[in-house]
């Protein structure tokens, strides 16, 4: 299988052209390191190095005087690159004022937003430093043929994993990935006093996750305060380990919407690993994994756009619903996820009420396994999950006219 380039990366290279310095952040193993290896640093630090990060964690303003020579000596901004920035923050400052000061340009990336965001940084100079985000591999990166749908949903889609051919190697690096990052850095950086609370938590979360969060019942299987879990989220968010869903809730004729959001682990492979469930799962639980892989597949394309959609649900508390709601200014791209390869009208049935309630939106899609698009009705479309990719750049190239 061979793979085109990361969508991300004419952006990236666009910023840079530009003079503007980049911000990227994403979970580990996303392909960062490769992303910006073009790019030639008259300056690099790499933050995982214990002896360099003690370096400037002691001095932090060793950065703003290496610059600083860069430039008196080469007579231009230097570009300068710092891999996992948030290993030390204090860091920030001194770019925050080389950037001010037209001195440096820079590629930071961070494999974490909580502590850059805890210190008020991650939004520094607005306009000068761009924030991009990188994600697994998008099904609109990968060449034809694409992998068989059930390995993107039970080993999901982070470069190594797709790349590598050897079920038990991926197994190896999923478990490895779960034991030194989610469970040791992450907690880390939650400061979790309880650790087999947390443990537990992580476990729950990865369950659960596609499912409308239930605070409470987590709370009591978990044996800790709402708070705590609540805060358990939070850090899984800033740690870009998981994606926050906001439901849909403008309607004129429905008052009980729910109101609470979905969590989706940002990479199914590494979900099912923390789950601690076997690769041999049936077709019931097969269903639910596909509707979080679409789910991801929205975020991802939604972040790949110069006007980002939303990404929402929509659930009445009375039954129905609608899996995946697209958002753009008014426009509303309602989308169902049927694990099936002979989808009927029934399948659409919540869609079709759906549109009727919302009458400015003008067609909805089922995502299944069928081989060719079919009609189910003059308004509602049953595609391939092959297919999505294209569906979506259509609806939005529609939105910009």
């Amino acid at each position: 299988m061979q793979f085109i380039n990361r969508h991300l990366e004419e952006k990236l290279s666009r910023t840079l052209k530009r003079g503007k310095s980049v911000l990227l952040l994403g979970p580990r193993q996303t392909g960062k390191t490769t992303l910006i290896s073009q790019y030639h640093a008259d300056l690099e630090l790499t933050l995982l190095i214990a002896k360099i990060r003690r370096q400037y964690e002691a001095d932090p303003d060793q950065l703003i005087r290496e610059v600083q020579a860069l430039k008196n000596t080469n007579g231009k901004i230097p570009l300068v690159i710092i891999d996992e920035i948030q290993k030390v923050p204090a860091l920030m400052d001194g770019v925050q004022y080389l950037v001010d000061e037209n001195l440096g340009q820079f590629i930071l990336t961070g494999s974490s937003a909580r502590k850059l965001r805890h210190n008020n940084n991650i939004n520094l100079l607005p306009g000068r430093v761009i924030q991009l985000h990188l994600d697994p591999i998008a099904l609109g990166e990968i060449e034809a043929p694409y992998p068989p749908l059930e390995d993107l949903l039970l080993y999901g889609s982070l470069p190594a994993i797709l790349l590598e051919n050897n079920v038990i190697s991926r197994e190896e690096e999923l478990d490895s990935y779960v034991d030194l990052y989610l469970e040791d850095e992450v907690r880390a950086e939650a400061l979790v006093r309880d650790i087999g609370a947390f443990q537990n938590f992580l476990q729950l979360a990865a369950i659960e996750s596609g499912k409308i969060v239930n605070f409470d019942k987590i709370s009591q299987d978990v044996g800790v305060a709402r708070t705590t879990i609540a805060g358990y989220y939070q850090v899984l968010e800033d740690c870009l380990v998981a994606e926050r869903v906001e439901p849909y809730v403008n309607s004129k004729t429905r008052k009980r919407l729910t109101k609470s959001p979905k969590y989706l682990l940002f990479d199914l492979g590494l979900r099912r690993l923390a789950a601690k469930e076997y690769s041999t799962l049936p077709d019931k639980y097969l269903g639910h994994l596909f509707e979080q892989f679409v789910g991801l597949e929205l975020i991802r394309w939604s972040r790949l756009q110069n006007t980002k959609p939303s990404v929402h649900f929509w659930r009445d508390l009375a039954g129905p619903e609608v899996d995946w709601l697209l958002c753009h200014n008014k426009n509303l791209l309602p989308i169902e996820v049927k694990w099936t390869e002979t989808p009927t009208y029934r399948d659409a049935k919540h869609l079709e009420l759906f549109l009727n309630e919302h009458p400015s939106t003008n067609h909805a899609y089922i995502v299944c396994r069928v081989s060719q698009p079919q009609a189910l009705s003059k308004r509602i479309t049953a595609i391939s999950w092959q297919g999505l990719t294209s569906i979506l750049n259509d609806w939005h190239k529609q939105n910009l006219t």
